[in-house]
Order: C-alpha cells, then sequence, then structure tokens
C-alpha cells in the first residue's frame, strides 16, 4: 500500500507540474462550482430500527405513535428562560410582554405564521417562555432582528439564557436552598448550572449565601465554556474543576478545627448518554441512532451515578437526567443504583412538585437488543461471546418484590409530543442512610486552624494525585486511613518563614496534566499592604471578608483581585493536591498604576460590583435616570452634562474610581424600578462608566432607549468584512473565541501587560472596546446553541 500511494502522488505530482498556473485556477474554479451545485445531501428523519426497538418498548402510550414520530421530525421551538434571582427580572419580562412579544404577533416568516409565544406551563413565576419558531428562523429573519439581537445582548449579559424546555427540569427539582452545598458532576456547558447559581442567590441582599456550586466536566476545553456561562452570573459561590465524574475526588473541609469529608446536600448527575432524545435539534442523530450507543454508556452512567450517591448526605437528593429515551440508559442503572444501596436509596414521588408538566411514569419491564436486532428478554440468554458487550445490570430485576418496591413508575420520561419539547428522562433520589459499602464513616482529626499571620497561602490548582477507584467507583478516600478510619492530616507542610506557603504540597511525581495550566490560586492575607489603601479609600466596612480574596499571581504584583465565599476558600485550602481548579472567584478590583496617585492602586471591577458593593461606604455617586442615559450612551461626558445634583456629590471626591448608584422611584411607576449599580471613573472634568457593552445595552432598553439605530449607524461606518459567507457559522467562530478570551482572563493567566493606560481620565482598552458599540449581528445566538442544545456533543463518549 506505501507504494502504491508514493506512485499516486507521484503521478499527480507530474501531472501538476505539467499543467499552467491558468489551467490550475480553472480546474480549482470547476470543483468549487460542482460543490456549490451538489451542496449537503438532505438528512433523511427516518430509521427504521429506532422506530421498531421503541415500538417493541411501548415508551408511547397507544395511539400515539404517529403523533410522536410527527413531533420529532419538526424543529425545536427556541425557549427562553429569565434570570429569575436578579432584581430587574420583573423588568425583562415586563419589556418582553409588552415591546418584543407584541411585534411578532401578525408576522409571517417564510409562509408560517408566528403564534405568540407562552409561558411554560410549569417554570415558576413566568420565567420561561417558548415559540413556535426555530432558532434558524430566529438568525436568519430580517423582520426578528431587532427581537434576535435582544436575545444575544441579553443572554451575554446573564440575563437570559436561550435553553431548552426539558434542560430546565432537573434544576427545578434539585429545590435549592440558598445554604446548600451543591456538586454539577458532568456541568458543561452549564446552563443547569446557571439555573443552580440563581437558586443560590435567591435574595439579593446577600452577597454570600453559605451555600455553592462546584460544576465539574471531565473535558478541560468543555471547562472553558462552563466558565464562560458562569461568568455571566457573577457569582461567588461557584467553583469550576476538571474531573472525570466517576472518580471524582471526595473532598475535605474544616470545621471547628476538625478536617471532615464534605458531603453535598444536593448533587446533579446529568450523565452522558446516546442522546436520541435530541432528535429534533441534532438531525445527525437519525442516521447515526443505534442501540451500541446505549450499551457502550450504560456501565459509565453507573459509575457515575455511584460516585454521586457516594458523596450525597444523609437527607440530600440526586437528581439523575439524561436526554435519552432508552431504558437501558435510564431505567436500567436507576434500578442497578437501587438494588445495590439495599435501601440506602429511595426514589422520590415529585409528581406534584411540576405541577403543569406532561410526563409518562417508568417502566417496569423492557428487553436488549443489539445493533444487529436481536432481542434478549433475561441475561441467561446472553451468548458468551456478548458478555463484555450485555452486561446484567442491563435487564429488569427478577425479584418481582424487589422490582415493586422499587417504585420505578416514579421515574419521568418526558415525550416531545406531549408539550412540544424535546425527549428527557428524569429521577429524583433521596438518600436515606450511607451506602452499604461506606457504612463505617471516618473518625475526625483534630488539628488547629490556618494561622492569621500567615503571609499569604497558595492553592496549587494542578490535579497532582488521582483517586484510585473500582469499577464501581466505591474506593475509599485516600485521605483516610484505611485501617482505623482517621483522617491524615497534611505532610511536608512548607517553611512558615517562606511568602507563601503551600497547603499540602504536591509529591515529587507529578500526573501528566493535560489542557490549559493554571495558575495558582493566592488568597491575600490580612496584614498584607495592599489592601490598607483600599480599606481606606473606599472605607470598607469593617465586616468586610478580607481573608476571601485572592489573586491569580503568585509573585510580582497582583493585578486582579477576586472575591470567594468563605466555603470555597475553606474548599481551596484543603484540597489542592487532589482537584484540578480551572476557576473560582469573581473579579472585584483591577490593578490601575494611575490611580496611587489619588490614594488607590485598584479601581472596581464591574463584574464583581454588586458583590462589594454593600461593603462600601464611600465615594457614592446616587445618580438620577437622565445620568445614566448619559453615562451609558456618551464616552467620557463632561459634569456640566450631569444633574446639579449630580455635580455637586462628584466635586466632593478626588479623582479615581467610584460608584454610580441609581435608586428607583416608587412615585413614578412608568420609569425604570430597579436599582442599578455601575463602576465609574471621576476624572477632573468629567465621569466615565466601567461598563461591557452588552450591560450597557441592557440597561438602555430597560430604560425605553432605543438601541439598534446606533448600531445601524456604526454598521455603516465600519462595514463587516465577509457579510456574505453564512452567518450561523460566524456567530459558531464568534462565541468559541469570546469564551476563549473571557475564560483567559478569568482562569488568572495574567502574564500580558495589562495595565490601564497612563491619562488623566483613565479607560481600560477592554472598556473601548465594549463602547464602540461595533457590529453585534454576528455574535451568537448563545453558547447554548452550540453546546447545551447539542447533547449530543455534550454527551458523548469515546
Amino acid at each position: 500500500m506505501g507504494r502504491r500511494n508514493r506512485r499516486n502522488r507521484q503521478r499527480h505530482q507530474r501531472s501538476t507540474e505539467q499543467r499552467s498556473p491558468a489551467e490550475e485556477e480553472q480546474r480549482r474554479k470547476a470543483r468549487e462550482q460542482a460543490a456549490w451545485e451538489c451542496g449537503y445531501p438532505e438528512i433523511i428523519k427516518e430509521n427504521k430500527l429506532f422506530e421498531h426497538y421503541y415500538q417493541e418498548l411501548k415508551i408511547v402510550p397507544d395511539g400515539e405513535w404517529d403523533k410522536f414520530m410527527a413531533s420529532l421530525r419538526e424543529p425545536l421551538p427556541a425557549t427562553i428562560r429569565i434570570t429569575g434571582y436578579k432584581s430587574h427580572a420583573k423588568e425583562i419580562l415586563h419589556c418582553l410582554k409588552e415591546k418584543y412579544f407584541k411585534e411578532l404577533q401578525d408576522i409571517e416568516v417564510d409562509g408560517q405564521k408566528i403564534e405568540a409565544p407562552q409561558p411554560l406551563s410549569w417554570y415558576p413565576e413566568e420565567l420561561a417562555w417558548h415559540t413556535n419558531l426555530s432558532r434558524k428562523i430566529i438568525r436568519k429573519s430580517p423582520e426578528l432582528e431587532k427581537f434576535h439581537q435582544f436575545l444575544v445582548n441579553e443572554t451575554e449579559s446573564g440575563n437570559i439564557s436561550r435553553q431548552e424546555a426539558v434542560s430546565m427540569i432537573p434544576p427545578v427539582l434539585l429545590k435549592v436552598q440558598p445554604h446548600h452545598k451543591i456538586l454539577d458532576m458532568c456541568a458543561a456547558p452549564g446552563s443547569k448550572t446557571a439555573q443552580i447559581i440563581e437558586m443560590l442567590h435567591a435574595d439579593m441582599n446577600v452577597p454570600f449565601p453559605e451555600g455553592f456550586v462546584i460544576a465539574n466536566d471531565v473535558d478541560n476545553k468543555r471547562c472553558y465554556l462552563l466558565v464562560h456561562q458562569a461568568k455571566r452570573l457573577n457569582s461567588p459561590c461557584i467553583m469550576v474543576v476538571n474531573h472525570d465524574a466517576s472518580s471524582i475526588p471526595r473532598l475535605l473541609v474544616e470545621n471547628n478545627g476538625s478536617r471532615e469529608v464534605l458531603y453535598y446536600d444536593r448533587i446533579l448527575c446529568d450523565v452522558p448518554c446516546s442522546g436520541d432524545g435530541t432528535l429534533r435539534k441534532n438531525i445527525d442523530v437519525w442516521k447515526k441512532w443505534t442501540t451500541l450507543n446505549s450499551l457502550q454508556l450504560h456501565g459509565l452512567q453507573i459509575r457515575i451515578a455511584t460516585r454521586g450517591v457516594e458523596q450525597l448526605a444523609e437527607g440530600g437528593r440526586m437528581v439523575y437526567s439524561t436526554c435519552s429515551l432508552n431504558p437501558v440508559e435510564d431505567e436500567a442503572v436507576i434500578a442497578s443504583l437501587l438494588d445495590k444501596s439495599e435501601g440506602s436509596l429511595e426514589l422520590a414521588d415529585v409528581a406534584s412538585e411540576i405541577p403543569g408538566l406532561k410526563w409518562m411514569p417508568g417502566i417496569t419491564q423492557w428487553k436488549v437488543m443489539t445493533k444487529e436486532g436481536h432481542w434478549y428478554e433475561k441475561w441467561e440468554d446472553i451468548p458468551t461471546s456478548r458478555h463484555t458487550q450485555i452486561r446484567p445490570t442491563m435487564f429488569p430485576p427478577k425479584d418481582e418484590e424487589k422490582l415493586k418496591s422499587m417504585n420505578l413508575n416514579r421515574c419521568m420520561r418526558i415525550l416531545p409530543h406531549h408539550q412540544n419539547t424535546g425527549g428527557f428522562f428524569v429521577a429524583v433520589l433521596i438518600k436515606k442512610a450511607p451506602m452499604p459499602w461506606n457504612k463505617r464513616q471516618p473518625k475526625l482529626q483534630r488539628r488547629p486552624p490556618v494561622s492569621a499571620c500567615d503571609a499569604s497561602i497558595a492553592v496549587a490548582p494542578e490535579l497532582v494525585k488521582a483517586v484510585t477507584e473500582n469499577s464501581a467507583g466505591m474506593a475509599d478516600e485516600p485521605a483516610v486511613d484505611t485501617e482505623n478510619g482517621e483522617t491524615k492530616p497534611c505532610t511536608n507542610q512548607s517553611d512558615s518563614s517562606k511568602t507563601d506557603i503551600v497547603c499540602c504540597p504536591p509529591p515529587s511525581k507529578k500526573m501528566k496534566l493535560f489542557g490549559f495550566k493554571e495558575d495558582p490560586f493566592v488568597f491575600v492575607s490580612e496584614d498584607d499592604p495592599i489592601f490598607d489603601p483600599i480599606q481606606t479609600f473606599y472605607a470598607l466596612d469593617p465586616s468586610f471578608p478580607k481573608k476571601n480574596l485572592l489573586t491569580r499571581t503568585q509573585e510580582g504584583k497582583k493585578r486582579q483581585l477576586y472575591m470567594v465565599s468563605k466555603e470555597l476558600r475553606n474548599v481551596l485550602l484543603h484540597n489542592s493536591e487532589k482537584m484540578k481548579v480551572i476557576n473560582t472567584g469573581i473579579k472585584v478590583l483591577c490593578r490601575n498604576n494611575d490611580g496611587e496617585q489619588y490614594g488607590c492602586a485598584y479601581r472596581l471591577a464591574q463584574e464583581g460590583i454588586y458583590t462589594l458593593y454593600p461593603f462600601i461606604n464611600a465615594r457614592i455617586v446616587t445618580v438620577s435616570i437622565e445620568d445614566i442615559k448619559v453615562l451609558l450612551t456618551q464616552e467620557n461626558p463632561f459634569l456640566s452634562k450631569f444633574s446639579k445634583e449630580t455635580q455637586k456629590q462628584a466635586n466632593n471626591f478626588d479623582m479615581g474610581s467610584i460608584v454610580l448608584k441609581y435608586e428607583p422611584d416608587p412615585q413614578e411607576p412608568e420609569t425604570l424600578q430597579c436599582p442599578i449599580v455601575l463602576c465609574g471613573w471621576r476624572g477632573k472634568t468629567s465621569i466615565r462608566s466601567f461598563v461591557p457593552k452588552n450591560e450597557r445595552l441592557h440597561y438602555l432598553r430597560m430604560m425605553g432607549v432605543e438601541v439598534f439605530k446606533e448600531k445601524a449607524e456604526v454598521l455603516e461606518k465600519k462595514p463587516v468584512e465577509g457579510k456574505a459567507c453564512d452567518e450561523e457559522h460566524i456567530d459558531e467562530k464568534m462565541d468559541i473565541d469570546g469564551a476563549k478570551e473571557e475564560s483567559k482572563e478569568l482562569s488568572g493567566n495574567e502574564s500580558g501587560d495589562d495595565e490601564d493606560p497612563k491619562e488623566e481620565d483613565v479607560i481600560d482598552r477592554g472598556v473601548l472596546e465594549h463602547v464602540a458599540l461595533k457590529n453585534t449581528s454576528a455574535i451568537p445566538a448563545s453558547v447554548e446553541d452550540q453546546a447545551e442544545d447539542a447533547s449530543v456533543s455534550k454527551e458523548s463518549v469515546d
């Protein structure tokens, strides 16, 4: 074969040398023309094996099969969810109802009359809506340009998520409270994680809820999409880690001077699956579907679910979900988990927890089919040659009494034709007692708390020690002595005289890492000299948790300061040798060297202002609604353009970073009725705001300012090259590029010289780019369009 290929290449090279450049160009154009005329072959939405399989299993009620298949062949309708925890959720809902939804009425696109969007009947407070429009129509139709632009900007600002309806169900069933410790085992790209964060921050007046979310994903690159999603919600209570969910390490935390195992109150186990419930949006599944995918994923799904319940606290709740309709991935996994738990787990009856949602109960009898179409009703019938492919746990339990006690009918299977959705499966498990193989709880090892006199504490984020798991994911925690059950104290502590103290430094042999290498997390000590000027300049309240400040720079200037909740700080300090942390914390302060001459080298960051503002007691300027409009529409407005009251307040402050606060007036209900807090800069003769572009557009839209005219003017001045190319491909490329850039900033790779330019009125390069109001039509519809809604892509395994 090698000689033949070499001869073919030589012949091709000789023929190419004999042709002139003009002939080569002509041949190239001919090939392109032929490809253009042929186009992409249309995928036939049929799969006889798929229909035969599910008809035999009877997951669809009698007489509904035709409706079921017809629904699968229709495009999936677009659904949006309003971020519920933000104070302006009501303003966004009002804007949607009174403006954009009314404009959609009586419009026809491609001969299809647009139906008025309707709220999802089962989602609380009308915060989720669906329409008969597909995502493709919304992106492509000129009549829907304003609505599309609204969705793009609000999605980038974190105020709206374009998420499939059935994807919203698992977080609702988690019943999250602000004090819960939560693990999202397979989190990327992060729409469900975002829902969980919203629930943690149900009370916006509490900047640091007691609970937190640890969001994990096995794919390093997808972890950065997860960071991009989580960043939009600006929470100090989220940590993104990179592990195999089936062997995710058990963590330790300190409690009253003792180190104890961290058990989670809530766990979301949205496992990788074959994704045949996503046929409406992932049409490739039609031709690729086979039962082999389910057979190969079954073992991984059991291992992930088993590892989840091991780390669930007694009385805690774990939601298991897939976007597959196959009982091998659904009921079979739940039955296996309940069987091995020996009564430690119970399927919860959640029928009354989501009123208005239509679903089918789980089935109790099913068969297993090979990819060739051979059926098997019990394990004993399986040929020995197939024992590695088909497992005993894929079949229903033989014991009728045990099967009945499992209550598999409490599982929920959502069928597409019932409420015009995708297919989905959900089961809610309650942990009543420790798992049988974990009956012996580890004893606590007393040790003194971390000394406050340490200069700083650096937590290395690299994963340097793997937790060894057996095939069922039931290994003992390596930090626990398996003989006496006592936790092992950290060893090889660094010399306390050093500037940085590394908690449990890595052993000499490090595990080979895949993906980006992250900078360390260095907590700022209470006596760090950088903090006093900050506290004085902004008059920070004595209750400000300064020990929760961290940076990603171990040496040299600290360019960015981030903040985490005290609970996540506890997790970071005691698990550095186990976790590969991709990102945590929210940026609250940015270094600006020119600010030193005005009293503080750090300016406020907009993304963390709602976390930091409750502790700030100085340099606050109360502005009117007209002042806000000036700040958001003009790049560097003079003081004379603001109200007299604002000018008077600003004159009391020296140059430097300030807080701009708008308080709504209840006496004027027609004006914006939610508070706004912005970061600004007091110059010699002007005030400017440090607000990203999408947030500017959001606030202006809420105040009734038309933003599309500005966009059109900029487009006339700066035409976009390559406008004729496929806009959907532009969307996807810009989405990935934007995620990489923002994730790089968040991950703490701060080696570049990104200090603010030396001007009297200082402004970030990044803010200048935001203010420019460049073409936004090429901004992606959402990360969800390419990731969350692409469940097969999310849930595929080698």
